[in-house]
């Protein structure tokens, strides 16, 4: 049994509320929607389902809910790309930009909206010429160029649904995906670049294919060219250029039923094997484009970069799907925040004038540890709007943000949802709610989460426990693939008829929504029990840490001690006298009890390619186990490195 209630409570009591002139100009600014929403979230959604979107037709019934299993707008008909691309491209939108696409060695594109459609269509012919038909499976496996999305858009136009592999993941990664899928085609390309370096995708995805028997058909995109030479395996593989030559310019859209699948997408089990999260079209396009609106609120001027990769779901629902729907100017950036130089993002918002900046708590702490100066040599004053995905925010890391992106003018939209949720759930509506560093602040409207003790009972104020969500919305997963049986024991085993998340969170007494982490990375100390998060953002408070991961390691007394991981900001020492100083700010920020056993200098940390950090390994090396699956960390020997340097410094 996992505890629940979190004893120890780090105090935040700063408060920023809405601008005037933010409020004047946002596309929703009367709190009445949470009413609305409230008295009744079928016709809540139904309305925004109608007004959002364009529906070929509309549907009878707004929602069956049999739980697990929800069916949302039965009967209606329409199509994601449609949506997307078809109704911008018929308006003044033709001409105005859709993707900017920055690549890593200096590359730039620029597709409107009609460049988009006729490139969609064109490819979504080559998919049928090559016998891709509705309900086939189509395995994407891409650096993050315009094609990525152009594919991903021609599946949906088709009713082919994608499944899309981020390109960092190894061979053994992809070959399980296509394999759970039994993908019939796959798209990739010879390479991408990362931090100048070649990734060698088409050889990859020849030693996937090896280990797999159902893709019948490769597609290629001559991404790197010149002298650099792949295998080409006659009548399989076929390259991208040469198929759009001869394609058809124009292919109707295929009006999909609502409950039809649009993606599959993998995340990481706890046992190892990838969970197959299915997204169906209506449901899962009404929550995106209405969240994207809304939260980022989005207007034409805009220009919007989420910087996920589309392997993940923050890229397909805030890079593609929810603001394209939405008729926005998106920035695409192939490369990494550090090449060639650590001001590379920064350069970027100057260059195109980014309006809405959203990235991860990650790469803001890393931000944090090269210090101001980057952020200081570029004009970053087009920018209205931050967002923050991925993990809880620590608080400094927020303030940071906010001053030193933000000018202190921004308001900053900390977002909590998952892969299963497709949509943002936790979020400030930045016209409405005033935000505190940290919080993820307020559902959204139509959105029931709630946090409940192992009996099931609602929690007090600034109790942690679980966090749930008691009604259906609309874009939530429909099950895993090929899974029903894990789908149910996963997510629906806990409670009756209401959604698990499995992370931790509380709620403090204006009734904001606090995120404390997965429920494993709950550390119980003598009886009282502390979130990882928690303890992390006290030490990320201290002038000199930049990052911090911790676990709970095994003690004699206390029943489990507290072991901190620490990435020290540049220009400070790595001594006993700096481990007293962080271990002394723990205790004074939160209490004797939180005060870390051992505190660890590290360059690094354990993390997967979309930023998380890998507690559980981190635990493996301080308990001296063997390592669990390592497939999906973006560098595998961090985790040696610091493997060895533990067994040499235990203290």
């Amino acid at each position: 049994m996992q505890p629940t209630a979190i004893d120890a409570l780090l105090q935040e009591t700063r408060v920023f509320p809405p601008s005037d002139e933010f409020v004047k100009r946002a596309n929703i600014s009367d709190p009445a929607v949470y009413d609305e929403a409230a008295r009744d979230f079928e016709a809540f959604w139904a309305k925004h389902a109608e007004q959002c979107l364009h529906w070929f037709e509309k549907w009878h019934t707004v929602l069956e809910w049999n739980p697990p299993y929800a069916k949302w707008f039965i009967g209606g008909k329409l199509n994601a790309c449609y949506n997307c691309v078809d109704r911008h491209a018929q308006t003044w939108r033709r001409n105005k930009a859709a993707l900017i696409w920055e690549g890593e060695p200096g590359d730039e594109r620029v597709l409107t909206y009609g460049d988009l459609h006729r490139e969609v269509q064109k490819f979504a012919n080559v998919l049928k010429s090559l016998g891709v038909q509705k309900g086939d499976r189509v395995c994407i496996y891409m650096p993050l160029i315009p094609e990525a999305a152009i594919a991903m858009l021609a599946c949906a136009r088709i009713g082919a649904p994608h499944s899309v592999v981020f390109g960092g993941f190894s061979a053994d990664a992809l070959a399980d995906r296509i394999r759970d899928a039994q993908a019939k085609v796959l798209i990739t390309a010879d390479g991408g670049w990362r931090r100048g370096a070649i990734v060698p995708l088409k050889r990859n995805a020849d030693d996937a294919l090896r280990q797999t028997d159902s893709v019948q058909t490769v597609i290629v995109y001559q991404r790197i060219g010149g002298d650099y030479t792949v295998n080409m395996q006659e009548g399989r593989d076929h390259w991208w250029h040469e198929l759009m030559q001869t394609a058809p310019l124009t292919c109707p859209a295929e009006p999909m039923d609502s409950e039809d699948l649009l993606y599959l997408l993998y995340t990481s089990g706890s046992t190892g094997k990838p969970k197959g999260i299915m997204h169906t079209t209506g449901g899962y396009m009404t929550g995106v484009t209405l969240t994207a609106k809304w939260v980022f609120d989005l207007k034409d001027e805009d220009v919007f970069w989420c910087t996920a990769d589309v392997g993940w779901v923050t890229g397909h629902s805030y890079l593609v799907y929810g603001p394209l729907s939405n008729g926005a100017t998106c920035v695409m950036y192939e490369g990494a925040p550090d090449y060639p130089d650590r001001d590379r993002f920064w350069a970027i918002v100057e260059k195109y004038r980014v309006t809405i900046l959203y990235t991860a708590p990650t790469a803001i702490r890393a931000f944090m540890k090269w210090g101001e100066q980057y952020p200081r040599k570029h004009d970053l004053s087009s920018l209205r709007l931050l967002g923050s995905v991925g993990e809880p925010i620590n608080p400094e890391a927020w303030m940071w943000y906010h001053e030193h992106i933000g000018g202190g003018r921004c308001p900053i939209v900390d977002t909590w949802w998952q892969t299963e949720t497709g949509a943002i759930m936790i979020t400030p509506l930045p016209s409405i709610v005033a935000t505190k560093p940290g919080s993820a602040t307020k559902p959204f409207p139509g959105i029931f989460p709630a946090i409940l003790n192992d009996k099931g009972e609602t929690v007090g104020t600034n109790q942690g426990g679980y966090l749930v969500i008691t009604r259906p919305w609309p874009s939530m997963t429909r099950g895993l693939w090929g899974d029903p049986e894990r789908f149910v024991q996963t997510y629906w085993s806990k409670y009756d008829g209401i959604y698990f998340t499995g992370d931790g969170a509380r709620q403090d007494e204006d009734g904001y929504f606090w995120l404390l982490g997965r429920v494993d990375d709950v550390i119980n100390v003598s009886g009282h029990r502390l979130s990882t998060m928690e303890v992390e953002s006290a030490l990320v408070d201290h002038h000199a840490v930049a990052e911090a991961a911790v676990i709970g390691v095994h003690h004699e007394i206390k029943g489990q001690g507290i072991a901190a991981f620490v990435i020290i900001k540049e220009g400070y020492t790595a001594d006993e006298s700096l481990k007293d100083a962080l271990k002394q700010h723990v205790a004074q920020k939160i209490g004797a009890i939180a005060r870390p056993d051992q505190v660890f200098f590290t360059a690094d940390l354990p993390k997967t390619r979309s930023g998380k950090i890998m507690r559980r390994l981190l635990r493996d090396i301080a308990e001296g186990r063997a390592l669990g699956d390592t497939t999906t960390l973006a560098d595998p020997s961090v985790v040696q490195a610091l493997k060895e340097k533990y067994e040499g410094q235990e203290e």
